[in-house]
């Protein structure tokens, strides 16, 4: 799989890897620079009940943008700045700059999870991913049971993720605004579910309820994105 198809599949099939970087999010003025905040692939109030309308305005239009115009200061003149956000994000270490590794991340991770969201979810996984969810976890409902431990045991904000390593898949989490496809990761894969546990993800409709958040999300995954998603990382 090369990175255009990831882009593609994890992006939004409508975006190629220029696409991705020129796209604007309509109404807002944004900082000048390589990376741009692109629209929500779905209404903001689609995902009601579950996330609610004015939790998907604000986290979209000020959390992600606020990533978005963060990192597109801090790679000003450096390097960085002519790389797509993919070869950004799998370049940071422990040497990477603070700014640069926490809105990198940050823009990365919420471009792929309003992408792995629709209001059609609730269903299940099927084919390739259904059969190595009941391979490693036994069931579909046991997979459940440990993805929400891991979202709802980082303790402050992060990210639970659903990650593919060749043929295998892991459950894993990571603080504030890290991945697993950074070279600092402790656990390196490919997302193909991700979950943001950042209360300013949950907070106006769940406050501290955590787990009820979590419970929620299995309502609006668009498990056709996810399936994709996974059949080309399981390629290599």
């Amino acid at each position: 799989m090369n990175r255009s198809e990831f882009l593609k599949l994890a992006f939004g099939s409508a975006l190629t890897l220029k696409a991705f970087q020129t796209s604007a999010f309509a109404g807002f003025s944004q900082a000048e620079g390589p990376f741009k905040l692109a629209p929500l692939p779905f209404d903001a109030g689609a995902l009601e009940p579950h996330i609610d309308k004015q939790t998907m305005e604000i986290h979209h239009g000020k959390h992600h943008k606020a990533y978005v115009d963060n990192l597109n200061k801090a790679v000003a003149g450096s390097p960085m700045a002519s790389l797509s956000i993919d070869e950004l994000v799998k370049k940071i270490d422990n040497s990477t700059p603070a700014a640069i590794r926490n809105n990198g991340g940050g823009h990365w991770n919420h471009t792929f999870f309003w992408n792995i969201l629709g209001a059609s979810g609730g269903k299940q996984p099927s084919g390739n991913l259904a059969d190595a969810i009941n391979k490693k976890y036994g069931s579909f409902d046991k997979f459940k049971e440990e993805f929400a431990k891991a979202a709802t045991t980082r303790f402050g904000s992060g990210w639970a993720w659903l990650i593919v390593n060749g043929q295998n898949i892991d459950i894993v989490s990571t603080p504030n605004q890290d991945n697993p496809l950074m070279a600092l990761a402790e656990k390196k894969g490919t997302p193909v579910l991700g979950l943001d546990v950042w209360e300013h993800a949950y907070y106006l409709k769940y406050q501290n309820r955590r787990p009820d958040y979590v419970t929620a999300f299995w309502n609006v995954v668009n498990w056709s994105k996810v399936n994709a998603l996974y059949n080309a990382a399981a390629k290599g």
